[in-house]
């Protein structure tokens, strides 16, 4: 299965200097890590089915000696994997710019992991049900519905958001993330085995 996982990073891996690049620019315009790791993290994995769908890959993947049930838990496994990894690159990056100046946490930690897993709890089964199509279509409707909301019905809505992660991020209560942290990890694998069923029903 983790050759699965690697295939993803063989095949991005000129891309990722550029997501590299692209990551220093935002820290050096101070940017914060959290948006660009979540951010980062979900191209890399729409990038990643994007290449699925190219020349009839999932024939390909499915001639190989893996289930489809390996198939689709890989992706989930990846997800988790290349968000680590982003929030090394972009956590390391910014102590080599900022050294002591930069804000890290384990529960901004906690709060990009819960963003991403949240984001691909509901992107992987529509993209195994439908197709990345109608993923781009969602996220462009999502985008113009935040930009339209943010223009026209609260002007103030990213200083809000900032303001909300903000207050997380010093939140002393341990209350809310003993109900998160569960409802996040049971929506992962709700989602998880729903893709695995759609997956396998689907005909190449």
């Amino acid at each position: 299965m983790f050759n699965l996982i690697f295939k993803d990073i063989l095949i991005q891996k000129k891309v990722i200097i550029f997501y590299i690049a692209t990551i220093i620019i935002y820290l050096l315009v101070d940017v914060s890590p959290i948006p660009i790791v979540v951010l980062y993290s979900l191209t890399f994995i729409n990038m990643a089915l994007s290449y699925d769908e190219k020349d009839n890959a999932n024939i390909l993947l499915n001639s190989l000696p893996y289930t489809r049930k390996e198939i689709v838990s890989s992706r989930y496994v990846g997800v988790l994997i290349f968000t680590s990894l982003f929030i090394i690159i972009t956590y390391g990056g910014s102590f080599l710019l900022n050294g002591k100046e930069t804000s890290f946490s384990w529960k901004a930690i906690l709060l990009i992991m819960g963003l991403v897993m949240v984001a691909i709890s509901f992107m992987l089964p529509v993209f195994y049900k439908f197709k990345r199509q109608y993923l781009v279509f969602a996220a462009g409707a999502l985008i113009g519905i935040y930009l339209v909301t943010s223009k026209f019905l609260v002007p103030d809505l990213n200083k809000i958001l900032r303001e909300l992660i903000r207050k997380f991020l010093t939140l002393q209560e341990t209350q809310m993330y003993l109900i998160a942290i569960p409802t996040i990890a049971i929506l992962y694998i709700g989602s998880w085995l729903l893709s695995i069923r759609i997956y396998e029903r689907k005909a190449f």
